[in-house]
């Protein structure tokens, strides 16, 4: 594939072998246990389904605890499903642990982003605000008019206007990001750059799936 579940630890600085002052960002990546294999023939796809972090028994479902157990299993937190055409080298109960990223250079990182809760037009899209001078009262940070005139009868606001609202908290994918250093011991994955979400949030890490030449 190679994939797995993880872990965001934070971020740091590191030094190459030339030198060079480094951001990283620390993943934990694994182990994780799959927990089913899916077919064309049962399913109508091909996936691989992993978990990653323990969960007591007694905060799990009826329905999960025995999916996890008929995999031979203890309860995840963290349970997702990758899409790959050749399922023949995974079983169900089999360990997955980031050695599997040795050799990889470039990685897709997809978490969810930090929520910033409701938010104003200055700060969710950058708007410069009104004017501060005299003449504007109470109204420094508003987007200002937001109808049409009568050019578009019917509609009093274009669809996709840009206007305050709900911030963040949206699953975002960081592409292509290099591979920096592997600590299967330990089990981080070191890779060059930030990622999306929260120190403390989960994330997906898979091989990069768009090609061309490696970053810097």
């Amino acid at each position: 594939m190679p994939a797995i579940l993880g872990r965001k630890l934070g971020m740091t600085s590191v030094y190459d072998d030339k030198g060079r002052q480094v951001p990283v960002t620390v993943i934990e990546a694994g182990p994780c246990q799959v927990l089913q294999v899916k077919n064309p023939r049962d399913d109508g796809y091909s996936a691989v389904q992993l978990g990653f972090a323990e969960k007591p028994e007694r905060l799990t479902t009826k329905p999960l605890a025995g999916h996890f157990k008929k995999a031979g299993a203890t309860p995840k937190r963290f349970v997702r499903e990758w899409r790959t055409e050749d399922v023949s080298q995974y079983q169900p109960g089999q360990a997955v642990t980031v050695a599997a990223f040795e050799g990889v250079a470039l990685v897709d990182v997809i978490g969810v982003t930090k929520g910033r809760g409701f938010a104003g037009v200055m700060k969710r899209h950058r708007f410069c605000g009104q004017p501060a001078s005299h003449g504007t009262e109470r109204k420094h940070r508003s987007s200002g008019s937001i109808g049409e005139g009568a050019g578009l009868p019917g509609r009093a606001v274009r669809l996709g206007k840009r206007m305050a609202g709900h911030m963040g908290n949206e699953r975002r994918t960081a592409e292509r990001i290099r591979v920096f250093k592997i600590d299967a011991e330990a089990n981080l994955l070191v890779v060059r750059g930030s990622v999306p979400g929260p120190n403390g949030s989960y994330v997906m890490v898979r091989n990069a799936r768009k090609v061309g030449p490696a970053g810097k």
